[in-house]
């Protein structure tokens, strides 16, 4: 497991979380940031209590979707500076494990091989990007904003532009990084930023419509697919039906293909084993 070992997150019903709320509910998990006093931002602490939720999500084979919500009228400011350059400014939680090395929230949500879904009810800055850039899907209010301010605090987002680089174009990542300006949500919805716009009223029905929808699927088949997709940039242009073909190969001999095949002929819902 990237970040955490394994016997550490199978204490995770020890864990008293500081800065997020966690909620077990079917196939879903939910993530809340719980820091609305200060904008959600987030410190090393609560970046690893995320990461560490991220694991436990991941290594949970009945987990078939991810939830991010946050609380309060901001989903996330980025990271919380003060916390990162002032050790002492950083409240520990002393029931987390320890983590293997220095997180790093874009990792932690790439390596989650899971759908993740933002649920976005507040505007998004700087390193806030990092979970809404790890989420497959982003939902959000019409009046969240999203922009990059760090190059008005002489700094640059730099972990971010990873992120961002396999959702929009490089120039369009420069023009939002040089210029600082905010993008209303349906701007975000164009740039792809935003999979979909929903009211304040409506946006947990249809934030958990979704979510059914992608448990409804074949878990194993879903967690492959995203892998592979992550993989296939790593992977010489001329050898990528190879490998493709091979992944498709390993998928055809599990649990939940042939269940999945058995199902639609016999007319019945499938019942997944997520292997």
């Amino acid at each position: 497991m990237l970040f955490f070992k394994e016997e550490d997150i199978s204490k995770f019903d020890t864990v008293q979380f500081l800065y997020i709320k966690t909620f077990l509910k079917g196939n879903i998990f939910e993530i809340t940031l719980d820091r609305p006093e200060k904008r959600n931002a987030f410190t090393p602490t609560m970046a690893n209590e995320i990461a560490y939720a991220l694991a436990y999500a991941k290594g949970q084979i009945e987990i078939r979707c991810v939830i991010m919500k946050a609380e309060g009228p901001v989903f996330c400011a980025g990271a919380d500076l003060n916390a990162f350059h002032d050790p002492m400014a950083d409240q520990k939680n002393l029931t987390l494990p320890e983590s293997i090395e220095e997180v790093r929230l874009g990792e932690a949500f790439a390596s989650l091989h899971k759908p993740c879904i933002a649920q976005v009810e507040g505007s998004v800055f700087a390193g806030g990007f990092l979970i809404i850039c790890g989420c497959t899907f982003v939902v959000s209010v019409p009046e969240a904003n999203f922009s990059l301010p760090e190059v008005k605090r002489g700094i640059w987002p730099m972990q971010v532009m990873a992120s961002l680089l396999d959702i929009i174009p490089k120039r369009k990542i420069l023009e939002m990084s040089i210029t600082g300006k905010s993008y209303s949500a349906e701007e975000g919805l164009h740039l792809g930023i935003v999979t979909q716009i929903s009211d304040k009223e409506t946006i947990e029905k249809e934030v958990h419509k979704l979510a059914d929808v992608i448990c409804s699927n074949a878990p194993y088949a879903i967690k492959s697919g995203i892998e592979a997709l992550q993989n296939i940039s790593d992977i010489a242009e001329n050898d990528r039906h190879n490998y493709l073909k091979s992944q498709l190969d390993k998928l055809l001999k599990s649990e939940d293909a042939k269940e999945g095949t058995a199902a639609f002929k016999e007319k019945r819902n499938p019942i997944w084993k997520g292997k």
